[in-house]
């Protein structure tokens, strides 16, 4: 899974609305305290919007808020709200391919990766992360030296 510019500024804004908690917040504070550019932040922040994970209001006391509790909202949710599916093959889902011969098999390989990301990015939510406590199993997978293994 390559995660783009695009999903790690759109998780970490939903991350910073939720530890802010309830009430608007403006655009620039989350920009500045996330390091996003701002104008990339806006244009993440309306996607988020049209997916019903974030309101906003406009005027001196507006701002952004997350449309319901950050526990109820997965990252999985946040990312295919910005990018679409979690995990895809030249564009299309995992089921949706097809392999003939020695091949035949990456299908299911596919779609086995595709269950296991979901396994965790269904399972945080954006106020897991706010909190700084994952759920445990995540953690548990997460604290393996080997997963901190970059082959």
């Amino acid at each position: 899974m390559r995660v783009t510019a695009k999903v790690d500024y759109a998780v970490r804004a939903a991350v910073e609305l939720a530890a802010a908690g309830d009430g608007p917040v403006k655009g620039e504070r989350i920009a500045e305290a996330q390091r996003i550019p701002l104008k990339f932040l806006e244009n993440i922040l309306l996607e988020l919007k049209h997916a019903g994970l974030v309101q906003s209001q406009r005027g001196a006391e507006g701002g952004y808020w997350l449309a319901r509790p950050p526990a109820e909202i997965p990252l999985a949710e946040v990312i295919r709200a910005v990018e679409g599916p979690i995990a895809n093959v030249r564009g299309e889902r995992p089921e949706q391919v097809e392999y003939a011969g020695a091949a035949e098999q990456l299908r299911e390989v596919w779609i086995a990766v595709r269950a296991n990301l979901r396994a965790v990015l269904e399972r945080v939510t954006v106020a897991d992360v706010a909190a700084g406590r994952l759920p445990e199993d995540v953690a548990r997978i997460a604290s393996d030296p080997e997963a901190w293994q970059p082959h």
